[in-house]
């Protein structure tokens, strides 16, 4: 069972959906959905919209530095969301990333290598672990019901994340207050995030 994931860290909030193969065809329909969904939340823009220049100027920041950078399609809107994942092949399509910059989303790779600046793959081993911990499912779909369960309680009360590398670490003043580490990323929240103990075989997280 696999579990493709859409994560929030300035609120925490997660969004799953448990299949059982993700192909390009299903990743990218369920990515797809899920985004318009978020977009569809967002509260409308504060400012006035921007010249075609400026417009682009904004987008053109996020590649600053960047030393591979796709081609910014010549009509852009305006930046609403900023998607960052893994650098794999089947995430630079073109369609996708013409249907992102469509929709005033900014895709973004994390380096080859780079896993640990991933915060969903911190988010996942933390609802892996209070779904399946002590549990003995018996077949992927128990599996998969079982992480929406989590999920869902998760985003109840959920936990925001926030991000700073090592050398933030070495030069953040000694009063900036305590922070934890999060699982397999390095990212951290405010306060720790509770272990859920193990509970009976009869899992129900509603």
């Amino acid at each position: 069972m696999k579990i493709l994931t859409l994560f929030n860290p300035a609120t925490g909030q997660v969004h799953i959906q448990p299949t059982r193969q993700s192909p390009n065809t299903v990743l990218h329909a369920w990515l797809k959905a899920a985004l318009l969904a978020i977009l569809a939340m967002l509260p409308p823009l504060a400012t006035p919209l921007l010249d075609p220049a400026a417009t682009r100027a904004v987008w053109q920041a996020w590649q600053h530095d960047l030393t591979v950078r796709f081609t910014l399609p010549e009509t852009l809107p305006p930046l609403r969301l900023l998607l960052v994942w893994d650098n794999l092949a089947g995430h630079k399509t073109a369609e996708l990333v013409v249907w992102l910059c469509r929709h005033g989303i900014m895709p973004l790779y994390t380096p080859l290598g780079g896993s640990w600046l991933n915060m969903a793959e911190s988010i996942q081993r933390i609802l892996k672990r209070r779904a399946l911990g002590g549990q003995h499912p018996q077949t992927p779909e128990q599996i998969g019901e079982w992480f929406e369960q989590t999920a869902h309680g998760w985003n109840r009360h959920p936990t925001p994340f926030s991000w700073h590398g090592k050398r933030w670490q070495r030069r953040r003043p000694r009063s900036g207050g305590r922070r934890h580490r999060v699982g397999g990323s390095a990212a951290y929240t405010h306060r720790p995030v509770p272990r859920r103990k193990a509970l009976t075989p009869t899992f129900n997280y509603a």
